[in-house]
């Protein structure tokens, strides 16, 4: 059966119904999507196992028969490279890791799974999370589907390629400092960084651990709803994982019922749904850092969300220009110390030619990591050592505090804060840059959120004159994730960039 997962079924709670309904069945439906992901040329994958996929794949066409199948059963997805999979490799886009395959999934595979997703393999990704246009993979950088000579965003720009392209409905990925929203803007899809600790980190693999948290892309707020249901909730095998409602099931039914009973309020209010909501515009956001067409998107979108009955409140986020300085900080120390275990003794690349122990560790980790972990490695090692540490990192920990305070103040004027994920869209594959720090400045309107913990997400609002996706950035309070889902789902309600498909207009 050949089928594309955009023509019939545009979104995946149609496709799900579909597979319940018995009208195309898992299997079918992971074979077609192996064939297209061989045909594709974006490189958004590192690995594929069709025998992996297709058990996975009866196992849910089991489900499904048993009438006790999800939303998800049956439905293609794939995980971004650092979530560690038994079978499939899990390199982190890294020669480090190029061979390496986990005894164990991580807690969200494992969850996904249970719900009966089938995987089509590994997702390609900037090296150890660290980039933000998914040049500095090992396997090659990765194409934008909307135009092959951009950048898809990073560092989860394979899991917002693949989704792009139509090769999966939803993936995982992880955001450190905006890496689940960038690409997602860039690719023209949705992306939700949830509040820190309510998806387990156990089993991905760690770049900032006080930063790093999971989450799900798709092509609408309906879609990743349906995934991140299934990917929170408490879990014991990791120290930041928060017990919100005692375990998966109920924090994930916890979203649902936050989205469903603002959804209920909305539909009240009929042709003002929205009527109430206080959208908070930080003037730092809108300062002259972002271009035109960025600008003159992002406005429509306020203005349709003034239609629909939400008030405009100006805010301010005084510390947005210094969140750059402390994130890069913060991470390139904590990065200095995770990618310490990968020293070549025990697992992960090891070099050919040493003379003794501190000659193979010293070599392998040479030969092992691109320059842009070892730049941050670098730059860690030197923010922490002996004269240095109170300097930097402990300034960057006061700081980071105060940014907190910041968004706290803020989200006491306003029930949700709006504004762009990056200033500008998706930057060609060639772009040089003098200097090498030019493209972490492009992340200040990310990297706060991720600094103080807050959920935010990624959704379309046009497309710049180039045809290349624009990205709308909503940021909540905390463990508000079913509230922005809402408040997004109800912009696309009202508009359609969210059902674009890559190549078209």
């Amino acid at each position: 059966m050949t089928m594309s997962l955009f023509n019939e079924f545009s979104d995946l709670t149609a496709l799900g119904q579909a597979l319940r309904a018995g009208t195309i069945s898992a299997r079918e439906l992971a074979q077609d999507a192996l064939h297209r992901v061989a045909q594709s040329d974006i490189n958004a994958f590192t690995h594929v196992d069709a025998d992996l996929t297709l058990a996975q794949a009866d196992a849910a066409d089991t489900l499904l028969a048993s009438g006790q199948a999800t939303a998800l059963t049956g439905i293609p997805i794939a995980h971004k490279d650092v979530f560690v999979t038994k079978g499939w490799r899990t390199t982190a886009g890294s020669k480090m890791l190029e061979n390496y395959v986990s005894p164990f999934d991580a807690t969200v595979v494992e969850q996904l799974l249970a719900a009966g997703a089938v995987s089509l393999g590994k997702l390609n990704c900037d090296e150890f999370a660290m980039g933000s246009d998914s040049t500095t993979s090992y396997f090659g950088a990765i194409k934008n589907p909307w135009d092959h000579s951009r950048t898809p965003g990073g560092s989860s720009g394979g899991s917002a390629a693949a989704v792009a392209a139509g090769l999966v409905m939803a993936a995982t990925a992880s955001d450190t400092g905006g890496s689940i929203r960038q690409p997602a803007a860039h690719c023209g899809l949705t992306g939700l960084k949830p509040t820190y600790g309510t998806i387990s980190r156990f089993g991905v693999i760690a770049y900032a651990s006080s930063l790093d948290q999971a989450g799900p892309i798709a092509r609408s707020a309906r879609d990743v709803l349906a995934m991140l249901q299934h990917m929170v909730g408490f879990d014991a095998n990791d120290p930041t994982s928060l017990a919100l409602c005692g375990d998966q099931k109920n924090d994930g039914a916890r979203i649902t019922e936050q989205f469903n009973q603002h959804s209920t309020q909305f539909d009240a209010n009929a042709a003002q749904p929205l009527k109430g909501l206080r959208i908070g515009l930080p003037k730092e956001f809108f300062a002259g850092n972002i271009d035109t067409d960025s600008a003159a998107a992002i406005e429509q979108a306020i203005q349709l969300y003034e239609s629909l009955g939400a008030t405009r409140v100006d805010i301010s986020l005084p510390l947005t220009q210094q969140a750059v300085p402390t994130y890069y900080v913060i991470t390139p120390a904590e990065a200095s110390s995770n990618l310490s275990r990968f020293d070549g003794v025990r697992f992960g690349h090891r070099a050919a030619e040493y003379t003794d122990l501190e000659s193979m560790i010293s070599n392998s980790r040479a030969e092992g990591f691109g320059v842009e972990v070892v730049r941050r490695i670098l730059t860690g090692t030197y923010v922490l050592s002996e004269g240095y540490y109170d300097a930097y990192y402990l300034q960057a920990q006061r700081v980071r505090r105060l940014i907190a305070n910041d968004f706290r103040t803020a989200l006491e004027q306003c029930d949700v804060i709006l504004g762009p994920v990056a200033p500008r869209t998706a930057q060609r594959l060639d772009h040089q840059n003098d200097d090498p720090t030019a493209d972490w400045r492009n992340d200040v309107y990310t990297l706060g959120v991720n600094l103080a913990g807050l959920p935010a997400m990624s959704t379309p609002c046009g497309f710049s004159s180039q045809n290349m996706p624009i990205g709308l950035q909503l940021i909540g309070n905390y463990f508000n994730e079913g509230q922005l889902l809402a408040i997004a789902d109800r912009f696309q309600q009202h508009s359609d960039w969210h059902q674009r498909i890559a190549g078209t207009k």
